[in-house]
């Protein structure tokens, strides 16, 4: 466990992890953009924009007060942001209106990502806790506009290996929200905003 944790908070393990996302995004960028020169999809633009928003706000983030280095924690952290990037634009789509759940999505994450700005973290950590905003409804709203860009994007871009992919990241989020919850929950500020908003990604359900 100690030597997981160290390689955990190496500079060389930051850097490594850094240059993996940046390669993944080109290549998914890339992907989804010379499909858009073909079919002029404006969706497929709007999820690399998603994307890119993600990342930009990633690299601005501030410094945590707290972050967790249990690698359980880091596992689900770096699946739950690399899979994404593994979607691939396919040539048929079992519900191709099913692309008005990812423009859903994608208004969500944007109106989520600016009410959390610099908050945002990669793993379990713990830096201002955001109540405004979109998180005065549910305490995860990201992960919400998650749910709702790629059923959408699966939808309309149908394979196996889209539909398997969801179905990981569904897992994967669940996972995340868990432990990012556990760590979070150290913090009574934290404690006392879950007693104020109850759910954790879709009002009244969940």
């Amino acid at each position: 466990m100690g030597v997981i944790v160290r390689v955990l908070k190496s500079e060389r393990f930051n850097v490594y992890g850094g240059l993996l996302l940046a390669v993944l995004w080109l290549l998914f960028s890339y992907a989804h953009f010379a499909r858009f020169q073909k079919e002029h999809d404006a969706s497929l633009l709007l999820v690399i924009f998603s994307e890119t928003l993600t990342a930009v706000l990633f690299l601005i983030r501030s410094e945590p007060k707290t972050i967790s280095l249990i690698p359980l924690d880091w596992l689900a952290a770096l699946g739950g942001t690399f899979a994404p990037l593994l979607f691939r634009p396919t040539e048929w789509g079992v519900l191709p209106y099913g692309v008005v759940l990812l423009w859903l999505g994608i208004v969500l994450q944007i109106a989520s990502l600016l009410s959390l700005n610099r908050s945002i973290a990669l793993v379990a950590a713990r830096r201002e806790i955001k109540t405004a905003g979109m998180y005065r409804y549910v305490r995860h709203p990201i992960y919400a506009s998650y749910l709702l860009i790629f059923a959408g994007y699966v939808l309309s871009e149908t394979s196996l290996p889209n539909v398997a992919l969801y179905l990981l990241l569904v897992v994967l989020l669940g996972l995340r929200i868990v432990r990012e919850e556990r760590h979070l929950a150290l913090d009574a500020q934290y404690r006392e905003y879950m007693q104020g908003v109850r759910y954790r990604v879709i009002p009244f359900v969940y």
